[in-house]
């Protein structure tokens, strides 16, 4: 019970209760504050009761509770499993019976929001018969059935996406991503386009390559097209091929089959059919509609918890053995009557099983055959693919097989000269990785070296000339320049670098000054951040040192705080009891005989004296048992004589009339015998 308090003490002081509890405030709780505080637990679990039970009357507060936790699947714990005890400790605030509610509620609390969420829309109406009858209120019904059904389905669905993993932040941190790729992308694309403005007949080139891009999604439609219309056609060649096998089985069956035999076939099939009809399928409907009836029913039902699971097997095992019990009572007490029918009923189930089982072998058989006839008409529909229209057979396989063997020798040996040939691809891969290796490492060397020298760029600038050289010698070729024009071409550029590197001189000067300024001043930087660092970590453990002081005080006086609590309610408490004693002891002394009547001493004096006079009764009781028990238990001797002796009788009746009945029998039999 103390850890049950303890734990009810905890959840309340927390969100959403926030009650500042400790447990002697809690255990001195009266009975209305503790029904008050069920309430508020129920009325967080569903909005619907949370009201002041003081506004109510007590037979509606319990009322209104059970209908919630019967909902809800509460069971009582065996010592208030009696239900009327437990409404009455629920009326009365009963210590005993709200603690266990409390703790089971405070458990569970967000498995019963959703349970009583979901008992909002899937308890279900009971509507009696008689005004079923009404067609308006059969249609509601039904139309009320059929909205259960469907918020039953979209609650599925939304727990579903609530379990896939999908969130809004996800969703979100995707959409910006895509947002940064689409910039780059456009970027990327503003960039193309003014490189591709500066080249001549740009959007003539622009055209051929987007009726380029056209002509291939049309090509891979158009392939696609065609793959869709080959694998059509392989399906109506395989059945064309099934169909043709059908028509050649059945025309040597008609041609070596007689009337009588085809007569009896057809009669097999027939019978096996109508047992397919008649028994077999109507069970195994009558099945499958049970298990949907029993599966709908449970769906209809709210989530159920391992608890309630564990308490249905327990009492599911309980039924089987009474089954059990009962089913050997019953054998025992008509085995010797209905012997023979028994038998007889044994004998006919063992036939209808195995009937059964026949069937079903006899189906699977079937279905075994169909299947296997599939694969022999794919297997032949692939060799003839493969091999021409027929299959090899005799001299033609060995022919065939030689044949393979000569193609697997060329096939060995190519297979060699492809490894020669890949091992020297990788050789010249890694060469040529070796050898972008020292490109870059000598074009970083030769950045550094640009940097030092301070035209940093000079590479890049002479490689882009070098590049647009070569463009300009394509677009030369292309339409056909001279080469005075490429020259001329040249010494313009070589011209216009001239100039641009005149006017970068003086540039480049005072960016070396920079430079210099520039260091110094990172230097400097780098002393003064030293110096705040040094600075900061000294604040940061004086800091520390009082955030410590300041928490170990905290709890001092928190912990003082609630021995000055604790020792103010015992107080309270010595007070509540010397002012009860007082009270006695003034009722006990005073000379009005009703204050004398009132005190805890008369009352249990009284008892005392009630209790011995019931005990003086039950005493009195007993004697007369005792003494009427001997001629009891002769009465109950003498009657079960008298119920042997009657059995007895009754045997001899039924010997006699077997006897009499077979007498006449052989008589009728003699007699019959005279007169042939």
């Amino acid at each position: 019970m103390s850890d049950q308090m303890q734990f009810i003490v905890e959840k309340l002081n927390q969100e959403p209760f926030r009650k500042n509890y400790n447990l002697i405030t809690f255990d001195s709780l009266e009975a209305v504050q503790l029904l008050q505080l069920l309430n508020d637990v129920l009325g967080e679990i569903d909005p619907k009761h949370a009201v002041d039970i003081r506004e109510e009357l007590p037979e509606q507060t319990a009322k209104r509770m059970l209908s919630l936790l019967s909902i809800l699947k509460y069971k009582p714990p065996g010592s208030v499993s009696d239900l009327s005890a437990f409404r009455q400790g629920l009326v009365t605030g009963s210590k005993p019976v709200i603690y266990p509610v409390l703790h089971w509620l405070l458990q569970r609390t967000s498995e019963l929001k959703k349970r009583a969420y979901l008992a909002r829309f899937l308890v279900k109406l009971e509507v009696p018969a008689e005004f079923l009858q009404d067609d308006t209120v059969a249609d509601i019904n039904k139309q009320y059935e059929e909205l259960m059904e469907a918020f039953k389905n979209l609650h599925k669905e939304c727990e579903q996406l609530k379990t896939s993993g999908l969130s809004t932040a996800e969703i979100r941190k995707d959409i910006s991503a895509m947002e940064e790729e689409k910039d780059q992308l456009i970027k990327r694309v503003e960039r193309l386009k003014k490189r591709v403005e500066t080249v001549q007949n740009h959007q003539r080139m622009l055209e051929i390559a987007r009726q380029l891009r056209l002509e291939k999604e049309r090509e891979e439609s158009l392939a696609q097209q065609k793959q869709e219309q080959k694998n059509q056609l392989f399906h109506a060649e395989q059945r064309l091929q099934r169909a043709r096998l059908q028509l050649k089985e059945l025309h040597l069956a008609v041609e070596d089959a007689k009337p009588e035999s085809l007569m009896k076939k057809l009669e097999e099939e027939i019978n096996f059919n109508s047992y397919l009809v008649t028994e077999k399928i109507p069970k195994e409907l009558e099945i499958k509609k049970n298990s949907v009836y029993f599966l709908q029913k449970v769906v209809a039902e709210p989530a159920m918890s391992q608890s309630d699971l564990s308490v249905l097997e327990i009492k599911i095992n309980e039924v089987n053995a009474q089954m059990n019990q009962l089913i050997e009572k019953r054998m025992v007490k008509y085995e010797p009557i209905d012997s023979k029918f028994s038998m007889y009923r044994q004998q006919a189930s063992i036939i209808a099983r195995k009937k059964e089982a026949k069937a079903e072998e006899l189906q699977a058989a079937k279905e075994e055959m169909s299947s296997a006839e599939k694969q022999m008409l794919q297997k032949t529909s692939q060799a003839q693919d493969l091999e021409g229209s027929k299959v090899l057979k005799g001299d033609e396989f060995k022919l065939y097989v030689n044949k393979l063997r000569s193609k697997n020798t060329f096939y060995k040996k190519k297979r060699l000269e492809i490894a020669e040939i890949t091992a020297e691809y990788g050789i010249l891969q890694r060469t040529e990785e070796l050898l972008k290796q020292c490109h870059e490492a000598v074009q970083q060397q030769l950045q550094a070296t640009e940097d030092k020298k301070g035209i940093s760029g000079y590479s890049y600038t002479q490689e882009e000339l070098e590049r647009l050289s070569a463009v300009k010698s394509e677009m030369d070729e292309m339409k056909g320049w001279t080469l005075d024009n490429m020259s001329e071409m040249v010494k313009k550029l070589n011209a216009m670098v001239a100039e641009k590197k005149a006017s970068l001189a003086p540039v480049i000067k005072e960016l070396r000054q920079l430079r210099q300024q520039c260091q110094e001043l990172t230097q400097e930087c780098d002393e003064k951040k030293i110096q705040y660092d040094s600075c900061a970590a000294g604040l940061e453990s004086n800091r520390s040192t009082l955030e410590q002081e300041v928490k170990g005080l905290l709890e001092e006086c928190v912990q003082e705080e609630s021995n000055y609590r604790y020792i103010n309610c015992m107080k309270r408490n010595l007070e509540i009891q010397l002012q009860r004693a007082k009270e006695e002891m003034k009722a006990y002394m005073s000379s009005d005989p009703q204050e004398k009547q009132k005190t805890i001493r008369e009352q249990y004096s009284r008892m005392i004296l009630e209790q011995e006079n019931l005990g003086k009764k039950l005493r009195e009781k007993q004697k007369a048992v005792r003494e009427s028990h001997g001629p009891n238990m002769k009465q109950i001797k003498m009657w079960q004589d008298f119920e042997q002796l009657m059995e007895c009788k009754r045997e001899c009746f039924l010997k006699q009339q077997n006897q009499t009945a077979i007498g006449q029998v052989i008589q009728e039999g003699g007699k019959d015998r005279l007169v042939l």
